[in-house]
């Protein structure tokens, strides 16, 4: 059976004071009680802003029992500029060093967006980013359905590039479930159901869930499904409001520990 890791999809939110971290917390001191109940964080800074070396070691100094994953840079996956994706690329990867070095680097995330089209362009560029990083653990999420192919897939494979699962809303637009391991990594994510406010215009408002017990348990037998093809499953809430991503994320840890039998 493979390692579950459980975290959530950042954790430097102010209002998580109060409903996760003591009230007066200051925000210097987020990372390290984030680490007294998880053992995995995804960044997500990293896409905003440029990662620096400095800044990894520092994180890494102040959390040593994580490890983490960390989103690539919205000029890898977002913004791309045909001229310069190279030189971002090489900057991004050399942020990395402290977390390589201490074998605290989980996976890079490339998230692409609805309008990254399977395309033949789109692919060729895929290809190289992809190569681009060897030896380095990649996830790559889509938003559009059309990459859900075997093609796809294939191509994955043969890269061991881990093809990210989402849990996300059910509705036109948006890709469906679908869980295939693609590498020795399995990597999910887990953004809410909140259709109502998932295409608004408050795009914060689109993470404001929280998961059932009975939809917790249906993500349990995901999670199982892929632990039987993968060496370690990671699994990131992003349902961050209000600290609804910590309540869902222990809670799942706790259904998917095994239960101890009377004897």
């Amino acid at each position: 059976m493979a390692n579950i890791l459980i975290g959530t999809s950042g954790y430097s939110y102010t209002e998580w004071v109060g409903p996760v971290y003591p009230e007066g917390t200051k925000a210097s001191e987020y990372l390290s009680l984030y680490a007294d109940r998880f053992e995995t964080v995804e960044l997500n800074f990293s896409y905003y802003r440029m990662p620096v070396a400095d800044q990894l070691q520092a994180m890494h100094e102040q959390a040593p029992s994580l490890v983490f994953s960390i989103k690539a840079h919205e000029s890898l996956t977002h913004s791309i500029d045909p001229a310069n994706w190279k030189r971002e690329a090489t900057i991004f990867r050399s942020a990395l060093e402290p977390l390589l070095n201490t074998d605290s680097l989980e996976a890079v995330l490339l998230q692409f967006p609805y309008s990254f089209h399977y395309e033949p362009d789109q692919r060729r560029y895929l290809d190289a980013l992809l190569r681009f990083f060897p030896g380095i653990p990649l996830a790559v999420e889509f938003r559009n359905a059309q990459w859900y192919n075997n093609r796809t897939l294939d191509a994955l494979k043969s890269l061991k590039v881990a093809f990210v699962s989402l849990d996300l809303p059910q509705i036109q637009g948006n890709p469906p479930l679908m869980d295939v391991s693609t590498a020795p990594l399995a990597y999910i994510r887990l953004h809410g159901r909140n259709q109502a406010a998932w295409w608004g215009s408050d795009a914060a408002a689109r993470y404001d869930y929280l998961y059932s017990d009975r939809e917790l348990l249906s993500i349990v037998q995901r999670v199982r499904g892929l632990a039987l093809g993968s060496g370690t499953v990671v699994v990131y809430f992003n349902n961050h409001r209000r600290g609804q991503a910590v309540k869902n994320a222990q809670r799942l840890r706790s259904l998917l520990e095994p239960k101890e039998t009377k004897a």
